[in-house]
């Protein structure tokens, strides 16, 4: 039985809410719900009773919080007792990473750590397919998106808006798009995973979503190279606003349609097992943290990106 399970139970017993205690414990609930029944599988009982709208301690959960509370005290005293040397940063970080994200942002802000905590080493997976954290030897993974793996661990690093992109030369020469339907005279430059092209744009003006099925001549399955074809003008491109921030920041493209936004996504740090969860990792998800958090608000600041997008 996982420590880390336990402590999930006694947050869950404190704030009869699953959904609280995950978010205390900076966890999915999806994660905490098969946490739970991880515990209850293994002790045979149901620690909790639930309803559509309440949850409760059942008779055994009362009688096993307690007990289960001086045990992880227990636990943590002689925790305390062995600090030192095993709460050094150290060991080596294998991480998988967006190639945009990955070789602009996140190794510039690996390589701070590094010098910082000499112990530390960095083996990197750089692609945009989908990491297998076994196949790919990797043990955590900064994508877009939530994970839908109840079994994976996830730190939410921040919201990503996705923002349309254009050089000023290229609306000079080929027009400023002010609606979703003249975007069909437009070239568009797509993201391609294994076989499927995005090319298929979806945006909203807060009521109505509209669909654009984009013509263009150049795809691929490397994000990087398609902020690289935008930035040299060849098109309109679909960027995260972290991938294309300095591009934005250095006014080297434009965002188009402000009153139409593309969907908004999210930054997740990902991890296979608590085990994977080390110091260094915890270390590297507040640094990613605290960097996006200053280029959203430097976005923010330049007009490009709205306040709310800092809200949880």
């Amino acid at each position: 039985m996982q420590i880390d399970d336990l402590k999930l139970i006694l947050k869950v017993a404190e704030f009869k809410s699953i959904t609280l205690a995950a978010a205390k414990l900076d966890m999915r609930t999806a994660t905490a719900s098969a946490a739970i029944k991880r515990v209850e599988a293994i002790l045979g009982v149901d620690l909790f009773v639930r309803t559509t709208r309440h949850l409760r301690l059942s008779a055994a959960g009362e009688r096993y919080i307690p007990q289960c509370e001086q045990a992880i005290t227990i636990l943590e005293q002689a925790r305390q007792n062995l600090k030192g040397e095993h709460d050094e940063i150290e060991g080596e970080l294998r991480v998988a990473l967006s190639s945009d994200l990955g070789r602009n942002l996140v190794i510039p802000w690996i390589d701070e750590i590094m010098d910082s905590y000499p112990k530390v080493s960095l083996r990197t997976h750089i692609s945009d397919s989908n990491v297998d954290f076994y196949r790919d030897s990797v043990d955590i993974a900064l994508r877009y998106g939530s994970p839908n793996d109840a079994n994976v661990y996830g730190f939410k690093i921040c919201n990503v808006p996705r923002l349309l992109c254009a050089t000023k030369e290229y609306v000079q020469q080929y027009g400023d798009p002010q609606h979703p339907d003249d975007l069909t005279q437009h070239q568009g430059l797509f993201y391609q995973l294994q076989d499927i092209i995005n090319n298929v744009w979806e945006f909203t003006d807060g009521q109505n979503k509209y669909k654009v099925k984009m013509q263009g001549k150049r795809a691929s399955n490397d994000g990087d190279l398609v902020r690289r074809w935008c930035v040299a003008g060849k098109g309109l491109a679909v960027k995260s606003a972290l991938d294309i921030a300095d591009d934005l920041l250095n006014d080297r493209v434009v965002t188009l349609m402000p009153g139409y936004q593309h969907t908004c996504g999210e930054l997740w740090l990902i991890c296979p097992s608590r085990q994977s969860i080390t110091p260094a990792v915890r270390l590297l998800r507040d640094a990613c943290r605290e960097k996006a958090r200053t280029i959203i608000s430097q976005l923010i600041d330049k007009g490009v990106l709205e306040h709310s997008v800092l809200d949880d």
